[in-house]
């Protein structure tokens, strides 16, 4: 089954990928780990993705679908896939469902991690702490929400009318919200 989990930043669609990833034996397929990666191989393209990041801006669209089709294409993980963090952008989104038509794969689940700026703000300053990453500095999460919030309303738009939508609380703690998630998928 294919996955979206959708949320601002510091929402935990990371940490319920990750939950997923071992329960379902998918894939976690996360924008941010594979811009990260590109920054990490020092390519152009990684010099384009850490000027954005580091603006606090989203990645164009055109970069994150070219390596979104890499994956979705990929055989072995046909129908295992759980995005996290894509898609950010009603241009993203009718990316994935074209993709999606083109390799026969549909998606199965949306789940909405609803969460307040104030859970965030923790969040992050919690998690940078933990994992140390370079993009958790507050004020470029502050302007990375303020993005998700003006680029996003109307990807959550797009998805809410469908059936397979489920807006959760995210401010709840992390076990309660895999818990939720396990239910609707009868896990």
């Amino acid at each position: 089954m294919n996955i979206i989990l959708f949320g601002p930043p510091g929402a935990g669609k990371g940490t319920q990928a990750k939950y997923l990833v071992k329960t379902l034996n998918n894939f976690q397929v996360s924008t941010g780990d594979m811009l990260r990666d590109e920054i990490k191989k020092d390519t152009e393209i990684g010099k384009k993705i850490i000027n954005y990041m580091n603006e606090g801006k989203f990645v164009e669209d055109e970069i994150v679908n070219n390596l979104m089709k890499k994956i979705v294409f990929n055989p072995s993980k046909k129908g295992k896939l759980i995005f996290d963090g894509y898609p950010r952008t009603i241009q993203q989104a009718k990316n994935l469902d074209l993709l999606l038509t083109e390799s026969k794969q549909q998606i199965d689940f949306i789940f909405f991690l609803n969460v307040n700026k104030e859970t965030i703000v923790k969040r992050i300053e919690k998690r940078k702490v933990e994992e140390k990453r370079s993009d958790d500095d507050l004020d470029t999460i502050l302007k990375r929400y303020d993005t998700y919030l003006k680029t996003t309303s109307p990807v959550l738009d797009y998805y809410s009318s469908k059936q397979n939508f489920y807006k959760l609380d995210g401010n709840q703690e992390i076990d309660q919200i895999n818990k939720q998630i396990k239910g609707f998928l009868k896990l």
